[in-house]
């Protein structure tokens, strides 16, 4: 199995290719990535030179309280600009004829911002956990999809990482069922003890959540709990990389179900072609054996049909009598 990259790279190849043209041209582009995000490239007429990368996310909102307006300013100050419509909330500008050398690190560093407004609340968490407070963190719910969201809750001795998803199909709950029991029992081999430890349940909410108002509690819903202990973020690159990890892990999960059912779907027809040729195999050839016939000792003979202008009975009687 693949694992996902954290980036989009539709985006970061759509501003390679702007970035790295010899004349700068029109472009209008829509870009969509996984949950919902949309990017929209654009230059106008007068101004060719000023590429514009609006983005749209419906979590955006609930990622500022948590401080993802402070990651965008850290990570892209030179270049964030009021948003160039109502539609979009984040919007880029970037001079086509005043780029950086590293050309590829601006468009790869570009491309991960749906990752860093997506870390706030996990930012937000592994401070509360510096902090040595006493008690639970706030729990913080980011609605990055229709009826599911991300929601970290931060302890003295760990973080909780709960995902809410949803399964519409019956096949899919199914498959996604035995992945994830799969994440479940993996865990006992020594060899990934260090591995966050991974909760599953399919109807009941964890109990970090199961006060929250609006939750689903049917055969649709399953939540899935990460608990992170300070080994997977107390290291400055530990902590990157698990944010940029587990954030795709709903990704991950769907992806791979819908690689299971084409897999499937793959074996069945060649299993349907083989019992097919069998099939044939085992038909008598028709056309043989209505013009050739064995007799008792195995000789080859034709059988000769009446037609209209064959000899009657009694013709071929006197027939032979001559004979």
């Amino acid at each position: 199995m693949i694992l996902l990259e954290p980036n989009s790279f539709v985006l970061e190849e759509t501003l390679m290719e702007r970035f790295t043209s010899e004349k700068p041209e029109v472009v209008d582009i829509t870009l969509v990535d996984f949950d919902n995000v949309v990017y929209h490239l654009q230059t106008s007429a007068e101004q060719r030179t000023l590429l514009t990368l609006s983005v749209e996310m419906k979590y955006f909102k609930e990622a500022v309280e948590y401080g993802a307006q402070d990651i965008l300013k850290r990570e892209y100050g030179a270049y964030l600009v009021a948003p160039s419509s109502p539609q979009y909330q984040l919007s880029l500008q970037f001079d086509l004829q005043n780029l950086p050398a590293d050309k590829l690190g601006l468009a790869k560093h570009v491309s991960m911002l749906k990752r860093n407004v997506l870390a706030s609340s996990f930012y937000r968490a592994f401070e509360y956990w510096e902090s040595q407070q006493e008690g639970a963190g706030p729990l913080m719910a980011t609605h990055y999809r229709d009826n599911e969201a991300i929601y970290v809750q931060a302890q003295q001795d760990r973080v909780t990482v709960i995902f809410s998803t949803l399964f519409k199909e019956e096949v899919d709950r199914v498959l996604g069922k035995v992945f994830l029991q799969e994440f479940v029992d993996a865990r006992r081999q020594a060899s990934i003890q260090n591995a966050p430890q991974v909760g599953y349940s399919s109807r009941e909410a964890p109990l970090e959540i199961r006060h929250l108002p609006g939750l689903r509690q049917d055969e649709s819903a399953g939540y899935v709990s990460f608990v992170l202990f300070p080994r997977h973020f107390a290291d400055l690159e530990a902590r990157e990389n698990t944010i940029s990890q587990i954030q795709l892990f709903r990704d991950y999960l769907h992806y791979h179900i819908k690689c299971a059912k084409a897999y499937m779907h793959s074996r069945m027809r060649a299993r349907v072609r083989e019992f097919l040729k069998v099939i044939n195999r085992a038909k008598p050839d028709r056309t043989i054996a209505a013009s050739e016939k064995r007799t008792a000792s195995g000789r080859y003979f034709r059988p000769q049909f009446r037609n209209s202008n064959a000899p009657s009975h009694q013709q071929q009687q006197h027939v032979e009598g001559e004979w």
